[in-house]
């Protein structure tokens, strides 16, 4: 199955996934830009971003040599309740960079908000967790 069968399946987790690849980006050029009137938000994004980069991207985990405490750790992310928890709590630290003064970095907080609510509604719908082919993962087809 192709990108485009990916987001014709209906697989909430997916849609997830790939705005979590928004927000990784998001988060690393607007860090980029904010950082000198958001240092300590611009920072927190990255290491965001960071995370997510190996939560969501499952090349790098098959690229990077990590250990297997980071592996068993990264496996408790395979449950999209527990997704939409972390990208909640993501989301909820990037809206605080807004009591500050509002900056770019609001986008990253919607962004992240919307993958939390796409794991909130794939964990509800009941659906596996599926990572997309593109990123490395398993793809779609093999979860329906």
């Amino acid at each position: 199955m192709g990108l485009f069968g990916e987001f014709t399946s209906l697989n909430f987790s997916l849609y997830g996934q790939w705005l979590g690849i928004v927000a990784i980006i998001l988060l690393i050029v607007l860090g980029i830009i904010g950082f000198m009137s958001h240092i300590a938000f611009s920072i927190v994004g990255w290491v965001i971003a960071f995370i997510l980069l190996f939560v969501e991207v499952p090349l790098c985990l098959k690229l990077c040599p990590t250990s297997p405490k980071f592996d068993s750790f990264l496996t408790y992310f395979e449950n999209t309740w527990l997704r939409a928890l972390m990208y909640l709590i993501f989301a909820i630290v990037m809206f605080l960079s807004n009591i500050i003064s509002s900056s770019s970095l609001n986008a990253c907080a919607v962004v992240l908000l919307l993958g939390a609510i796409c794991y909130a509604i794939a964990a509800v719908r009941g659906q596996s967790f599926a990572s997309s082919r593109l990123l490395g993962g398993t793809g779609v087809s093999n979860v329906v």
